[in-house]
């Protein structure tokens, strides 16, 4: 049979209901975040979940959350019928599958396809038919009723950013799910429904993105999956071209099993081909593309898969040395505006009041490491104390905001509070800046540093780092180097391309000395290296006091070599 979607019954059931229906059947590949998997990939995959062939799988019950097109389904299908041989019957089959679908097309078009399957496989017409209406639930997989456990669910869930989802919708899911946290994408709740589902040593094998592995929106599923769950296994794809279609962030494999308490597999993926050669094999697990890791899964704090002599080192250096913040620095970002056309041009020809503007620091204007401002400037709707600059007082500021009303009042932070429209997503404060700070650009495959002497207000994909006991350019070498490069390698997700994630969650895990417990010569050895942005002479100065021997100092330099 076929689901119809009924959420709880909930307040907002009706626009629920035009949100499920918008999202079933007009909704883009983008609004549904459909990303679709590879052939070989899915193989890997139904292999490390254990349901392969040779096993009765009549005995094994999986589920795919969101089936799309069928890669997942399809080739479990094909696996189930395998198993059974000629003698399968349909009323035996009957529970073994489920799969369940929000998109209206796209489930029409995966019943059709398993029709087929099922007819290659001998089955009538009539069979095909009620094991189909059995397997396949058109619905929101986070509400649909889906009785019982299944022993494996596997697949490819949603990438779906929360603005990306209609509000009445987030707010039923944000009742439901205890993980949706920060700016978590609608994945995450994906993984937590699918845990809930498992039966005892059941088992979730996904391919997603790895950010809620390690960022700030995944720590509540991190500390979900601590409770009660393990890691059994992970495979790193940062070398995969694992879909039919580019994604920015790197995905991972996960199999999570419910009571699991025994060290993870952990492989590297070097391409496709070596994919059936990567066996979830602990015997194995002695090479450069397989080991094992122990205690990854620690509460809510970030899953870490480096090898062990590095992170034998981060975990030396987080003993003996505080964070940057506990060291006496401050770390932040710039503005974000919305509306980057209407708050932002060349200063000079921005026509508001001299105090209703600042001169902006762009990621453009220090991409050599050095800063050379370019000229912009953003329009300023804050005053100090964080109140809203008024129209009346300040007339030519009032009229160039009139003028892009249109443009501004689009923006969500417009729309939520329609009295502040012209406010800045992000507040404003002036008197930053005035004050010397380190500039440092969000995505970069190589540590990027500029210090600037006061001068200049950051923009948004800018962290800067203001201190008042650190001397800033000393502090500027200490994060050029490859010390401070080791902690953001080691918390941030990958992007595309091997690029790193240069954010304040991350920057704040970094360690450093205290500035008084550093020598005058030392001082004076990373000052010299920031001024030239020698990044081996930064190194050098860094090493000594950090407190780095030789060999450390050999792996971390081979380390970021190779990568």
């Amino acid at each position: 049979m076929t689901f119809a979607i009924q959420p709880p019954q909930f307040e907002e059931r009706c626009p629920v209901q035009q949100a499920h229906e918008a999202l079933a059947h007009t909704s883009s590949v983008d609004e549904r975040g459909a990303i679709f998997t590879r052939k070989e990939v899915v193989e890997c995959m139904l292999d490390w979940a254990g349901y392969t062939s040779d096993k009765n799988l009549k005995s094994i019950r999986i589920l795919e959350p969101s089936c799309g097109h069928g890669e997942f389904l399809l080739a479990a299908i094909e696996r189930l019928l395998q198993s059974c041989g000629k003698n399968a019957k349909a009323k035996e089959l009957s529970g073994c599958i489920r799969a369940v679908e929000l998109h209206k097309p796209s489930f029409d078009r995966v019943t059709l396809a398993a029709k087929e399957l099922l007819g290659r496989f001998g089955f009538s017409a009539k069979d095909q038919q009620e094991l189909c209406a059995s397997w396949l639930v058109h619905g929101d997989f986070l509400l649909t009723n889906l009785p019982g456990s299944f022993d494996v669910v596997i697949g490819n869930p949603p990438y779906v950013r929360q603005e990306l989802i209609h509000s009445p919708l987030l707010s039923v899911y944000r009742r439901r799910f205890t993980t949706l946290y920060d700016r978590a994408d609608l994945y995450v709740l994906f993984i937590e429904r699918s845990l809930e589902l498992l039966s005892d040593k059941g088992q979730l094998c996904f391919i997603c993105a790895d950010r809620w592995m390690k960022n700030k929106y995944g720590q509540l599923l991190r500390q979900y999956v601590s409770q009660g769950f393990g890691l059994k296994a992970y495979m790193d794809m940062t070398h995969i071209a694992a879909f039919h279609s580019e994604v920015a962030a790197y995905p991972a494999i996960t199999v999570i099993e419910r009571g699991y308490a025994g060290p993870t597999f952990v492989a590297h993926a070097k391409n496709v081909e070596s994919l059936p050669m990567l066996t979830f094999d602990a015997t194995k697990a002695d090479t450069p593309e397989i080991r094992l890791a122990h205690s990854v899964v620690q509460g809510s704090e970030p899953w870490l898969f480096d090898s062990s002599d590095l992170l034998s080192l981060v975990r030396d250096l987080e003993r003996r040395l505080p964070t940057l913040e506990e060291a006496g620095c401050k770390v932040g970002i710039g503005v974000a505006t919305g509306a980057d056309k209407a708050f932002i041009g060349l200063l000079e020809e921005l026509d508001v009041e001299p105090s209703r503007k600042l001169p902006l620091a762009m990621t453009k204007d220090i991409d050599t490491g050095h800063v050379k401002w370019r000229g912009f400037g953003i329009v300023n709707p804050f005053e100090e104390d964080g109140s809203l600059a008024s129209f009346e007082k300040y007339p030519k500021f009032a009229a160039y905001l009139k003028k892009r009303y249109l443009q501004i009042s689009k923006r969500h932070v417009a729309q939520r509070d329609k009295v502040r429209w012209y406010r800045t997503i992000d507040r404003i404060t002036p008197s930053l800046t005035y004050k010397p700070k380190l500039l440092i650009p969000d995505i970069r495959g190589e540590t990027l540093v500029a210090y600037e002497t006061g001068h200049l207000y950051p923009h948004h994909n800018l962290y800067y780092v203001v201190s008042d006991t650190w001397d800033l350019e000393a502090l500027q070498a200490i994060l050029l180097s490859d010390v401070a490069r080791l902690f953001i390698a080691t918390y941030s997700t990958k992007m595309r391309g091997g690029f790193l994630r240069f954010q304040a969650q991350y920057l704040r895990r970094i360690r450093v000395p205290t500035y008084e417990s550093i020598s005058q010569n030392d001082r004076k050895a990373l000052i010299s290296a920031a001024r030239s942005l020698d990044k081996d002479k930064a190194n050098r100065a860094a090493f000594k006091v950090y407190g780095i021997n030789e060999d450390e100092a050999v792996l971390l330099l081979e380390h970021f070599t190779k990568s």
